[in-house]
Parts: C-alpha cells; sequence; structure tokens
C-alpha cells in the first residue's frame, strides 16, 4: 500500500468510506419507489449496488428511461430527490453508522493533511449530515451531487496549490477509481474486495 503520509490532501468519498450508509440508501429507493413495479425497483436496487458512487439524479433518470423506458422531466427528478433527501437526513443521522477505521484516521491526520469529501451524495444533504454527525471541522470542504464526481475532482485541481501527484482519492466504487483516473491522481481503494485485485487498497487504516 502506497504511504499515505506522503500525500498533502485526501480526497474522500463518503458513503461506505465514512459512513456506512449503503443498505439505508437502498430502504430509502425502495421507500420513495414504492409505489412503482417491484420487478422495475430491483432492477434500479441492482443498479444502484453496481455504481456506488453515482448520484441518486442519475439513478432515478436510469429507472425512468431505461428501466420503465419513459421519459421523465427533471421537475420529477428534483422531487423524487427530495423525497429521498428527507429519508436520509432521518436515517443516516446516526453516529453509530460512522466507520470508525477510517474515521480515526481523519481525526488523527486532518491538522497535517488536506481532507476534502467528494461524493455521489446531494451536495446539502451531505454538508447537513456531516454537521449533525460532528465531522464537518475536519474536511476543507464537502461537495456533492449534482455535480458528477470526476468534475467534483477536477474543480478541486483548479483551485489546490498542490500537484496532481500531491493527491490521492479514496473510494469503494469504480466510479471512485474512474474519477481518480480521469483527472490524473492516485486511487486507493477501500471497503470493496473487487478493487484490490488491481489497485492499491487498504483493509484497514489501523494497520
Amino acid at each position: 500500500m502506497k504511504n499515505l503520509k506522503k500525500y498533502k490532501v485526501i480526497l474522500w468519498d463518503f458513503d461506505g468510506v465514512i459512513l456506512d450508509s449503503m443498505p439505508v440508501r437502498e430502504l430509502g429507493f425502495r421507500k420513495v419507489l414504492e409505489s412503482y413495479p417491484k420487478d422495475a425497483v430491483e432492477k434500479l436496487i441492482q443498479f444502484h449496488h453496481r455504481n456506488g458512487g453515482w448520484s441518486r439524479y442519475v439513478k432515478f433518470r436510469y429507472f425512468f428511461e431505461k428501466i420503465l423506458e419513459v421519459p421523465v422531466k427533471q421537475e420529477m427528478i428534483d422531487e423524487l430527490c427530495g423525497e429521498f433527501s428527507v429519508i436520509m437526513l432521518e436515517l443516516l443521522s446516526s453516529k453509530d453508522l460512522l466507520i470508525n477505521d477510517s474515521l480515526d484516521f481523519i481525526k488523527k491526520n486532518s491538522s497535517f493533511q488536506e481532507m476534502h469529501i467528494v461524493s455521489g451524495s446531494d451536495q446539502i444533504e451531505l454538508r447537513k449530515l456531516c454537521h449533525q454527525l460532528e465531522i464537518a471541522h475536519h474536511f476543507k470542504s464537502i461537495s456533492g451531487s449534482p455535480t458528477p464526481k470526476t468534475e467534483l475532482v477536477n474543480n478541486l485541481l483548479k483551485i489546490l496549490p498542490f500537484e496532481s501527484s500531491e493527491l490521492v482519492l479514496i473510494g469503494d466504487s469504480k466510479n471512485d477509481l474512474e474519477a481518480a483516473n480521469l483527472n490524473g491522481i492516485d486511487f486507493i481503494g477501500y471497503n470493496n474486495m473487487d478493487l484490490q485485485m488491481e489497485n492499491e487498497y487498504i483493509h484497514s487504516f489501523s494497520k
């Protein structure tokens, strides 16, 4: 594994890396889409698990256009995302869901290395959650959807006074890996064994 101390900036995915939120996210999709055919919702859940780093905006649009094969207006997507966010803020604000393995590392090193969150979660909801969980102060910035993760990383590269070689992205999905590769920064996988075969990988920060 690469020595994390060599990086001046660490970019963190949120879901599955800092917060164990995937089961709750799945429940949110089921609740918001409970009036739609169950087989179609199951296909969305499968898509959700395959693309953990993508935003709910993309997933809801995929549900209508690719699974149901019907047109959908942006107003409908925004409405569903709003309903989803209400559920998430209610269910994800428990500190019991925090992943202490990664969070302990963040707490110990945020004074020495810049920490940023780049997430597929809704940005407004994400910032509220981080404040409710009392972890926001560890991060220089907290960014999320609807801006795609690749663009979020690129935006940071434009404003941070560091070379790309001084940044690393830690994530648990192939979408995180893609965002790092497209922006020319290092990537380290975490909390998803499928990522360890071809990439640098962290089994535990405590080790």
